[in-house]
């Protein structure tokens, strides 16, 4: 399970690779260190055009499990989201690393995995969906009143030869072409599903570890 990921690109960048026409995040500052719960940006498609936005990491799960926030999504055949799973409920993630824990002791170890070492951009296979409840720290929201929020997740499918050796159970769904993020954001559902497999292991490598937050720097 991916519970932690960076995105270190510049904002211009980012809007130029995933051809935004509408950028409504703010200034976003490098992030290191992307947790669950935290605020990130997202990359959805209208008529429009594509719009770069701000949105909350992890949609409530099915009412059985208690609807904790779900942070990864492996099985699309589920009714709790094969309604997230329409065009317009996709979007692209942007990132430049993520992290899996490896299984040391006395304490997991994160592991950093990028598509090589200067950590360029793609993007995770995202869904969205908007949701009234109580979500964010204390600080953010201290009265703990609902609000109207927009919450985003992503898939994952099996470890590749990279990552299984630290987290063997799976891997995010990561995209790493114009082409494959076009076809997530506009493609029919069961169409966009192929895109559900491990990345090739000749495209992407362990580039840190040890620490919970990736330090490389902006270039």
């Amino acid at each position: 399970m991916c519970n932690l990921y960076s995105l270190h690109r510049p904002q211009d960048e980012i809007r130029r690779w995933f051809d935004v026409s509408r950028d409504s995040a703010g200034n976003l500052p490098p992030m290191p260190g992307i947790f669950p719960d935290q605020m990130a940006p997202v990359v959805l498609a209208s008529k429009e055009g594509r719009e770069l936005t701000i949105m909350r990491w992890g949609i409530p799960g099915p009412k059985a499990y208690g609807e904790q926030p779900v942070t990864n999504v492996r099985n699309v055949k589920s009714p709790h989201w094969r309604p997230w799973l329409k065009p317009e409920f996709r979007c692209l993630v942007p990132a430049s690393s993520f992290s899996e824990y490896a299984d040391t002791k006395p304490r997991k170890t994160p592991v950093w995995f990028a598509l090589d070492d200067d950590r360029p951009l793609f993007a995770f296979a995202g869904i969205w969906r908007p949701w009234t409840g109580v979500r964010g720290t204390k600080k953010e929201n201290p009265d703990r009143v609902e609000e109207e929020h927009r919450l985003f997740s992503f898939l994952t499918t099996e470890a590749n030869g990279v990552v299984g050796p630290v987290h063997p159970k799976a891997m995010p769904v990561l995209l790493t072409t114009k082409e494959e993020c076009g076809a997530w954001l506009e493609a029919p559902t069961e169409e966009a599903l192929r895109l559900q497999r491990p990345l090739p292991d000749g495209l992407m490598k362990e580039v840190a570890r040890g620490e919970r937050h990736d330090g490389r720097a902006q270039n």
